[in-house]
């Protein structure tokens, strides 16, 4: 079992929505049968195997061991994944795209780029995986809580500013008639009011 799967194609990301089938994912994240489910979600085996069929036919579970019972063989099935991510490419073309209004200040285009970023490291997580190699990727997370607006402007132009320095430091240009020299990477940063996790203190009482 993976520890997070990226759901891409949208017939598979209807079938895992489904209130059900988002049950049955969950408890399969430990194997377990169609009879073994039906006690635990207290609902009839037919419909269990109606929906197992559902989400096995898109990948989303699959059998890991098949024990004798008597006259019958019994399929033990798990979750590909004990989580899962739906990229915004499944909407195909209307997902969000932030080239079609560019604006830093923008809490629309910062969704836009993070549904980017989602699809993005998404492909590269499914052919890393098929692949059997890891993806080479860095991110930060944190706090800051400024005292004003002006601070906080003042703290995204300052930051803008170090950003720049530091990828004009580093970056390699494009020889002339060349395919490239290294790697293309894209670089995100984003700064917005902090959500509370649920269940968690909110971050401005911390």
């Amino acid at each position: 079992m993976r520890e997070v799967d990226v759901i891409e194609d949208a017939t598979a990301a209807e079938a895992s929505l489904d209130p059900l089938r988002r049950r049955i994912l969950a408890a399969l994240v430990e194997p377990g049968s169609a009879s073994s489910l039906a006690a635990r979600l207290d609902i009839p085996r037919q419909k269990v195997n109606y929906h197992l069929r559902i989400l096995e036919r898109h990948g989303l579970v699959e059998e890991v061991e098949q024990r004798r019972r008597g006259n019958f063989t019994e399929r033990i099935l798990q979750a590909t994944s004990a989580s899962y991510v739906i990229s915004p490419g499944a909407l195909g073309r209307i997902q969000p795209d932030p080239g079609r209004a560019p604006d830093r200040l923008s809490a629309r285009w910062l969704l836009a780029l993070a549904s980017r970023l989602v699809r993005d490291v998404g492909v590269l997580l499914t052919g890393a995986q098929q692949a059997g190699r890891p993806v080479a990727t860095f991110a930060m997370d944190g706090h800051i809580r400024f005292a004003s607006a002006s601070d906080r402007a003042a703290f995204a132009e300052e930051l803008s500013e170090a950003v720049t320095q530091l990828v004009a430091k580093h970056h390699t240009a494009r020889h002339p008639d060349t395919t490239g020299t290294g790697k293309l990477n894209r670089l995100v940063i984003a700064l917005h009011p902090a959500v509370p996790d649920p269940g968690d203190s909110d971050p401005d009482q911390l």
